[in-house]
């Protein structure tokens, strides 16, 4: 493709609406366009306009099976007025691409999109790539999750994930653990608090203790100390009333070194504490549950991946190894296989996703393209 086509595809889907949801169009739209190239892709719709895209290019060749994965879906838009043009309706400035998910991450999903489809027609790759385009990764991860229970992960020997990166290799990433705390107490009129029990005041217990409840978590080589935080907190509908119900919800940031398992075990072992000794009536709630992903950064598959981003972006910056702190769909792929090789790779910066006005760079977008299809020709060499 020439510049323009890449461009073209890239804006065609930003202008589709996935916010949660509606992955199906996109993966239809994904679908013609490889079709468009001769490479045929299956569409695995779930209802409710939600849908994967699964493209097998050359899964007759033997040898190992390289991934790539990207997510269809996109954030809301937070507050439309603030945006200083349709958020559905891409504006060029310059090098800067605006839209809803220019960054997070329909850069990236187009970028291995056309990645394979140029190396296809190249006819230069002859080793099985699998490509798994996802719905829901921003809320649930209801697309990867169903792959990972359709075994499609089983059998990687790698993968990557298009997030943005501004073409830096992210080789760790921590869990993401969503719960939720339920408080249950006695509902009487405030003229009498003493005959009632206030549920808000076993959440405040929970809280101050939970502040100090990782304190001495051990901290992982790569990903350093676990990251938690309570954010949501719900309690009382009346102002003169005793409330019977309250409720909280945290998020925590697993990794390898203090895994979900021990982080779920913490929070049960507080709330059993505080109700045995402090006449607490809590309950603790599993919501989301995502797995930390760590490959090494001396990892064969990382430092070829290093040097084909270093040589696509010669022009723009130098490249570096790091971390981040959120999750990708990936935290569901290593579920079963939590040794599996992974890198993060994509155009432009992290902190670009899911802000008014998101904006990718075109030059950091074509970059990725090629970066992408060098790592995949290495890959098989």
């Amino acid at each position: 493709m020439n510049k323009q086509e890449r461009i073209q595809v890239l804006t065609d889907l930003i202008k589709i609406n996935s916010i949660n949801g509606n992955e199906l169009e996109v993966a239809t739209y994904l679908k013609a366009l490889f079709a468009k190239h001769n490479i045929e892709a299956a569409i695995d719709a779930f209802g409710d306009k939600r849908a994967n895209l699964i493209m097998e290019l050359n899964p007759q060749a033997s040898g190992p099976i390289l991934g790539l994965t990207g997510h269809m879906d996109t954030v809301d838009l937070v507050n439309e007025a603030k945006w200083q043009s349709n958020p559905f309706e891409p504006k060029l400035d310059g090098d800067k691409l605006y839209g809803r998910g220019s960054a997070d991450m329909k850069s990236g999903l187009a970028a291995e999109v056309i990645a394979l489809i140029e190396l296809v027609e190249s006819g230069r790759i002859k080793g099985h790539v699998r490509f798994l385009a996802t719905a829901g990764e921003e809320y649930g991860t209801p697309g990867a999750n169903r792959l990972e229970e359709q075994s499609y992960a089983a059998d990687l020997a790698a993968l990557i994930v298009g997030e943005p990166t501004g073409g830096d290799i992210v080789y760790a990433h921590s869990g993401s653990l969503n719960y939720r705390i339920k408080s249950h107490g006695q509902a009487v009129h405030s003229s009498r608090p003493e005959e009632g029990k206030n549920a808000i005041t076993g959440l405040v217990k929970f809280y101050v203790a939970e502040q100090e409840l990782f304190n001495n978590a051990p901290k992982d080589p790569y990903l350093g100390e676990i990251k938690h935080s309570i954010t949501v907190i719900e309690g009382g509908k009346q102002v003169n009333i005793i409330p019977a119900e309250a409720k909280l919800e945290g998020n925590i940031r697993p990794t390898k070194a203090f895994s979900n398992e021990e982080v779920i075990k913490s929070l049960k072992a507080l709330v059993s504490k505080l109700n045995q000794a402090e006449a607490t009536h809590l309950e603790f709630e599993l919501i989301h549950n995502f797995y930390p992903v760590v490959t090494s950064p001396d990892d064969a598959f990382v430092k070829k991946g290093l040097a084909a981003t270093t040589d696509a972006f010669a022009n723009l910056r130098k490249p570096k190894l790091r971390i981040i702190n959120g999750a990708t769909d990936a935290s569901v792929f290593v579920k079963r296989r939590p040794d599996l090789p992974v890198f993060i790779l994509g155009p432009d910066k992290w902190k670009l996703a899911h802000q008014i006005n998101e904006y990718t760079t075109i030059s950091s977008y074509l970059a990725v393209i090629e970066a992408y299809k060098n790592i995949i020709l290495n890959f098989f060499e």
